[in-house]
């Protein structure tokens, strides 16, 4: 049999969309001999309809939509997922239709529960080996613990979050003894750097263990605004890969068959065969410029804005937009990539497309005659401190192609330096010198004489002068506040996304100032700590190119917000990255008291002085506390890592709380 898994990049209750892609893999699937077809979980409502799925008219509408998919299933069966609500409860299923008919809707037993989902929320688990019966616009189907059987064939649904359960528990361990030969499992598992290696390890182990054959089709791209999903495709046979696809495709439908042939006995692996150690800052390249992508078209914008500091954060931010154009011109070209970005007109796409290709058309040619050094695969090699010391001679591939995009990229990006008498030249130099390289718009402003306004009318107002000696904080906050009317003036007048730059170390500690540099539409990096952020430009540099970098990867992390001479620095005002991170995850993913992460800490450092942990500890927990507010009034930001601290998607913290107060004088 040729069975297929489809990748599919849906958009919540977006129906034409929605259906649209469905058809499209349907289409694809038939013209390439499919004969079943799994779609992902829940494709299509969306799988992040949130409260929606609690109401009657969702699931109703689900289930007209569904009537039109049917037509299209002659001469071939496919595995739908959508909301099924019964007398008052709704459950995840995968409907499976064939020759325009429905077999039945098979129904999620676990549910996900943790980390980003909150599937208890809006689904009810169904019980295994039950099954019912219910009628829909005068026709009876069968909904629950069901088996299906396609040409000989017998096969059963593992449901995302039911394949992840140990292996007493999860179904499939129920459906081989009532002669399943194939699992089935459409899923939403989102995007997690290096997750991919335990799903593979989670699909493989199954067909192994229970001797049979196991296809898997995920959700694919930023779906709602936080989520990505990668959009994976495997199919495993008795712990041997049969196949498994390309991810983080810009495609709308990425599809993947392969022939199984259920008679033949495949030999059972004795040991699953490893994926290679994940690149996890290629990984993340990848995964940021498909969720911008996604979210500037979604968001029907035109667009991002940028307050280009010079810093790590704003450039790391920048360089994404520039991967963002270099990866999808490279996979869909530039005419169909500027149709989909919906920030392009008909005669933009004519006039620039052919100015672009012929770009890339020269990069390939310099390569395929061996004039330069190659780099197809950008990244493969993890950072090393020896490789973070080299300096390319020539820029590889990524960086040529970038290159190439530049008149896209000053369409797509608009940056703006914003100096005070406290910006440095480093800086300065760092942000024009690297807008130029890919492209972007740049503008330069200063904003000294709207600070002085401000602070004028609040010396009049109060009767005295403000000094660093005793108004530091607020002298430092009003700079930054200032900030953000003249770039989010841009960006409203551009009718474009304003990034704001925060990553999750600063959210953590409240390191930043509400309605100044936290001001912005999207905040791409707040799932990443400072201390990657400084490792995954130094990758940037050296593996993708992008030698503008070499100038921030020089300097060390500042706000820039106090006189010079002073000399300010992050880690002189909070502690170390690499300790905070620490610190972070030690409370929040490994959720130890600060006691406990005292007690790890000291006996993971015996050379460092114990009462220097101990404030690192208590000024850690004291400004996770009292900075509560700031996180829930952040821009959504990209899940990304394996935790992150944005409320409204991973981490739930009171904003007004003891503040660990008796935890702290505790130690």
């Amino acid at each position: 049999m040729r069975i297929a898994g489809a990748a599919l990049n849906q958009i919540p209750f977006d129906w034409q969309n929605n259906l649209r892609n469905i058809e499209e893999a349907i289409k694809q699937a038939k013209a390439q001999g499919v004969e079943l077809l799994c779609l992902p979980e829940l494709c299509l409502t969306g799988y992040n309809c949130e409260d929606l799925f609690l109401s009657d008219w969702l699931p109703e509408a689900a289930l007209a939509h569904l009537q039109q998919i049917r037509p299209w299933t002659q001469g071939i069966l496919v595995c739908v997922g959508l909301p099924v609500r019964l007398h008052g409860r709704t459950y995840n299923t995968a409907c499976v239709l064939r020759d325009g008919e429905i077999l039945g809707f098979a129904a999620k037993q676990f549910l996900a529960n943790d980390g980003v989902h909150y599937e208890p929320r809006f689904f009810v688990s169904w019980k295994a080996g039950t099954t019912a019966q219910f009628t829909w616009e005068g026709e009876e189907y069968t909904i629950g613990d069901l088996v299906f059987e396609h040409k000989g064939v017998k096969f059963g649904f593992e449901i995302c979050e039911d394949a992840w359960r140990p292996a007493a528990d999860r179904p499939a361990g129920r459906l081989i003894p009532r002669g399943v030969q194939l699992i089935v499992n459409p899923s939403a598992s989102h995007f997690a750097m290096s997750k991919t290696d335990q799903r593979y390890h989670i699909v493989l182990e199954a067909s192994r263990d229970y001797r049979c054959t196991y296809l898997y089709a995920n959700l694919l791209g930023n779906e709602s605004g936080r989520t990505i999903y990668d959009g994976e495709i495997l199919v495993a046979r008795n712990g041997h890969l049969i196949t498994r696809n390309q991810l983080m495709s810009f495609k709308e439908v990425d599809l993947e068959c392969t022939d199984v042939d259920f008679e033949v006995d495949l030999p059972i692996a004795e040991e699953i065969t490893p994926l290679p150690t994940p690149d996890e800052y290629r990984e993340l390249n990848q995964a940021l410029s498909l969720g911008l992508f996604d979210y500037l078209r979604k968001a029907h914008s035109r667009g991002f804005v940028l307050s280009l500091s010079g810093g790590a954060d704003s450039c790391m931010c920048a360089v994404s937009v520039a991967e963002m154009v270099r990866l999808g011109v490279a996979e869909l070209g530039a005419a169909e990539f500027m149709r989909r970005s919906g920030c392009f007109s008909a005669e933009d796409i004519t006039n620039l497309a052919g100015e672009v290709d012929a770009g890339f058309a020269k990069v390939l040619n310099r390569e395929n005659s061996g004039s330069q050094p190659s780099a197809a695969a950008p990244g493969t090699a993890q950072v090393t401190q020896e490789a973070v010391g080299r300096t390319a001679t020539q820029p590889p591939q990524a960086a040529q192609f970038a290159t190439a995009n530049k008149p896209l990229v000053e369409r797509l990006l608009t940056c703006a330096y914003q100096g005070t008498v406290n910006s440095s030249d480093d800086t300065y130099l760092s942000a024009k010198e690297l807008a130029d390289s890919i492209g972007a718009v740049f503008f330069d402003w200063t904003i000294d004489d709207e600070v002085k306004g401000y602070v004028g009318k609040i010396e009049h107002a109060l009767g005295r002068p403000l000094t660093w000696q005793t108004d530091d904080l607020a002298l430092q906050n009003i700079q930054a506040r200032v900030r953000a009317p003249g770039i989010w003036l841009v960006a409203n007048v551009k009718n474009c996304l304003l990034i704001t730059t925060s990553n999750r170390s600063e959210a953590s500690v409240g390191y930043c100032t509400m309605d100044g540099d936290t001001a912005g539409s999207i905040s791409p990096i707040a799932g990443v700590d400072k201390y990657f952020v400084k490792l995954w430009l130094r990758w940037a540099q050296q593996e993708l190119g992008y030698l503008a970098l070499a100038r921030v990867n020089n300097l060390e992390p500042t706000a820039e917000l106090r006189p010079l001479e002073e000399k300010q620095t992050d880690e002189r005002d909070l502690m170390p990255y690499p300790m905070l991170n620490h610190i972070e995850r030690l409370a929040f993913y490994n959720r130890l008291s600060p006691q406990q992460t005292l007690a790890t800490l000291v006996e993971e450092n015996p050379n460092t002085d114990s009462e220097l942990l101990k404030t690192y500890v208590k000024r850690f927990y004291s400004l996770w506390s009292r900075n509560q507010w700031k996180r829930e009034r952040y821009a959504p930001s990209f899940h990304l890592d394996d935790y992150n601290v944005d409320p409204r998607s991973w981490l739930r913290f009171p904003i007004l709380s003891g503040g660990y107060h008796e935890e702290l004088n505790a130690l």
